[in-house]
């Protein structure tokens, strides 16, 4: 039987990290829609609710991306970052409108924007290069568990305290700030310090065909806020709704490293349009379903698409650069991926509003497959290594 190697420690740290930060944030998530709502929200404002928080951390990713190419040291960029969220998270225990609710979500979300691709980087510099994807998909897979923890966490306070969401929200800084101190073990070596040069056509060097592929994706791949409101029409009860949102990121969290080391084997462009197409597939599942049974199958293979497609995403964009210019190139990736996710999530919240929630959820799946007829003849064998 053939012994996996360890990950690196920091890999493991920052997926220790992740898991209480997730903890955290999903204590918090998977409620928002039906609190939303409670305060006079439509599916319209939930969409730009959470493509807004999404947009303004991936412009932070790109700003912060570019500053870890030229400061000497990552890791207070990173712990800063993950203090703004667990600190302003628990203010939406005092919120009485929508807007908010908007101010609160998108100040948690600079936090993201502050940290991820500072860590994104350190992750990379701490990984040998075979093992990029794996690397990758097991800091998400820990994210992910912490995803599956965090609404089992307020299910069980919420059987405590009934309808008590506004304390659910207050204990959700417990999980957040145990996150920050355990940051404070990374170690940060001498090569993952800035070189202090900078090469102002880096961005060029990543793939155009695999940006353009990502990022026609990503405007179908609106929040998934929306499908907790899906699972809603279907007859999922709210207190059931914690328990739905830990089952897809306990799909996640147990897919994502199986499927990170066999993107680094067996090619992780092909991975990728994998993942894409079953997006589509869960998608149109979605569109279709008429049972609240449908909901509980669905959300269990949806895991499946972050697990194919965050590490493989992560890893390309990663390698396609000289490691002194990673931050810049992920920092694009993100700022690609929040923009389309703003757009994405304003679009799918209006068609759902103007026409149907199927309407909605099949033209996530029309872009996922156009996006894959982009990225699949890039992915055919052309002798390089398989890792590409």
């Amino acid at each position: 039987m053939t012994r996996i190697p360890r990950l690196p420690r920091n890999v493991l740290l920052f997926g220790a990290v992740s898991l209480l930060a997730d903890i955290s944030s999903d204590m918090v998530m998977p409620l928002l829609p039906a609190f939303l709502v409670g305060l006079g929200a439509n599916a319209a404002f939930i969409g730009v609710v959470e493509g807004t928080a999404e947009a303004t951390a991936a412009l932070l990713k790109y700003v912060s991306g570019r500053w870890a190419d030229r400061v000497r040291r990552l890791l207070p960029l990173a712990i800063a970052g993950y203090a703004l969220a667990a600190l302003a998270r628990p203010f939406l225990a005092f919120a009485r409108a929508p807007w908010q609710v908007l101010a609160i979500r998108s100040i948690d979300r600079v936090g993201k924007g502050i940290r991820t691709s500072p860590r994104d980087k350190l992750l990379a510099a701490s990984t040998p290069r075979e093992r990029l994807a794996e690397a990758f998909a097991f800091h998400r897979g820990m994210d992910h568990a912490g995803a599956a923890l965090g609404p089992l966490v307020a299910a069980g306070l919420l059987i405590v305290w009934p309808e008590q969401i506004r304390r659910v929200f207050l204990l959700a800084s417990i999980p957040g700030i145990a996150a920050v101190l355990l940051l404070l073990t990374v170690r940060e070596s001498p090569r993952e310090t800035a070189s202090g040069r900078q090469d102002p056509a880096v961005a060029a060097r990543v793939p155009p065909t695999l940006l353009a592929a990502i990022a026609l994706f990503t405007l179908g791949n609106s929040t998934d806020a929306l499908l907790i409101l899906r699972a809603q029409t279907l007859g999922i009860a709210t207190a059931q709704l914690p328990l739905l949102w830990a089952l897809l990121h306990l799909a996640r969290s147990l897919l994502s490293w199986p499927a990170g080391r066999v993107a680094d084997r067996l090619g992780r462009r092909r991975t990728l349009v994998a993942g894409w197409l079953w997006y589509a597939a869960c998608y149109a599942g979605f569109a279709l379903a008429r049972a609240p049974w449908h909901a509980w199958a669905l959300f269990a293979a949806y895991g499946l698409v972050a697990a194919l497609t965050e590490g493989a995403e992560r890893a390309l964009i990663a390698d396609a650069v000289p490691p002194e210019a990673r931050g810049r190139a992920l920092g694009l990736y993100n700022l690609i991926t929040g923009a389309g996710l703003l757009t994405a999530s304003v679009v799918a919240g209006y068609v759902w509003d103007r026409f149907s929630p199927a309407s909605a959820l099949l033209l996530g799946a029309a872009l996922a497959v156009a996006a894959s007829a982009v990225l699949a003849p890039a992915s055919r064998p052309t002798g390089r290594a398989p890792a590409v």
